[in-house]
């Protein structure tokens, strides 16, 4: 069921694709949603026509960017709410003294790299805003990180249905393929983390 990727955005068109697309960006109950393999497919069912695809690459690159944003604010926001105690049984202070000092130093590749590895991108601009990144250097690597992980995406799906003769055949394999390839890096760091 979850290749059917290409049903689910048949079923929810335009408005689902964006709203999909934010709430993976920045929503914590977005992070389960298959961001990659989505505007993969949206990509492809553009080359079939079923949607145009300047509209997939506009509403796909304001819902990347305007989710990485409300992440943002809601981590500036929740941030020192949270942290307020300087110890709680969950959180401590240095937490987020330790997330400031992290974004100072690895923030704007983070929020750019953060968009290609699920849950890592739902979580990143939250924890940016969190860690008091300046907004203005956040926003900028935002919309670079928004713009290559949509276009890059999308055209591959483009693409792929437009050279392939009988595309439709080949995309539950497409699709398995790029959350096998997205999840790797998370997979990696799971399997480094048990066998230290």
């Amino acid at each position: 069921m979850f290749l059917d990727i290409a049903g689910l955005l048949k079923t929810v068109g335009y408005i689902g694709f964006f709203a999909i697309i934010f709430a993976e960006s920045g929503v914590f109950a977005g992070f389960f949603f298959p961001g990659d393999s989505l505007i993969f497919t949206a990509g492809f069912l553009a080359s079939q026509g079923i949607f145009n695809i300047t509209t997939i690459l506009i509403l796909g690159f304001l819902g990347a960017v305007l989710g990485d944003s409300f992440g943002y604010a809601f981590g500036k926001k929740i941030g020192p709410i949270i942290f307020k105690k300087e110890d709680s049984f969950f959180f401590h202070k240095k937490h987020l003294d330790s997330a400031k000092l992290f974004y100072e130093k690895h923030g704007p590749q983070t929020i750019i790299l953060a968009r290609f590895v699920p849950i890592v991108r739902t979580f990143a601009p939250i924890l940016a805003g969190v860690g008091q990144m300046k907004y203005i250097v956040f926003l900028l690597y935002n919309l670079i990180g928004g713009f290559v992980w949509i276009f890059s995406l999308t055209f591959l799906g483009y693409y792929f249905g437009a050279i392939i003769p009988n595309a439709d055949r080949y995309i539950a394999p497409m699709v398995f393929f790029i959350i096998i390839i997205s999840s790797l890096p998370t997979l990696i760091q799971i399997w480094r983390g048990l066998t230290r």
